[in-house]
């Protein structure tokens, strides 16, 4: 089983929506017993808060299948539990690392990193913009699926 963390700063917003944007991925492919997929926050901001609207209104109009969601901060031990931890944004690589220390399995990358044009994905907290974001996700985590797909 393969297991991958999505995270981000508060963990309602780009996280989750990776989360269920690459759940229903594999579903789709029916890859879905073959892979475990959470998110988490670097922060405490939002821990225990729901999906935030803008993430839910955009994923509900792409018809990506949502779940009862609530925002947990990474630990140290999610290091061990998953193969790849992917954040969101520079930043977030930062935290990461602050929280879980070393990285000598390099498990920790940027989503992005798994397109053909690695970046950092906006906050649509800040930017308001959940297009953007989703497009981004999206290209990040078909990257993602791929490079797994072509390792198996």
């Amino acid at each position: 089983m393969i297991k991958i963390l999505f995270v981000c700063q508060g963990n309602i917003c780009r996280s989750p929506m990776a989360e269920f944007v690459f759940s229903d991925m594999v579903n789709k492919r029916g890859l879905s017993d073959q892979f475990h997929i959470e998110s988490a926050a670097t922060s405490m901001e939002e821990i225990g808060n729901g999906v935030h609207y803008g993430t839910r209104n955009k994923l509900r109009r792409e018809g990506v299948p949502m779940w009862d969601h609530r925002a947990r901060q990474i630990t140290r031990g999610d290091y061990d539990r998953f193969d790849y931890i992917l954040g969101m944004e520079q930043w977030n690589l930062r935290n990461i690392k602050r929280i879980i220390g070393a990285d000598p399995e390099k498990k920790v990358h940027l989503l992005l990193d798994y397109s053909k044009s690695p970046r950092d994905i906006a906050d649509p907290w800040y930017t308001g913009n959940f297009d953007v974001t989703y497009d981004d996700i999206v290209e990040g985590c078909e990257g993602l699926l791929a490079h797994i797909l072509s390792e198996m």
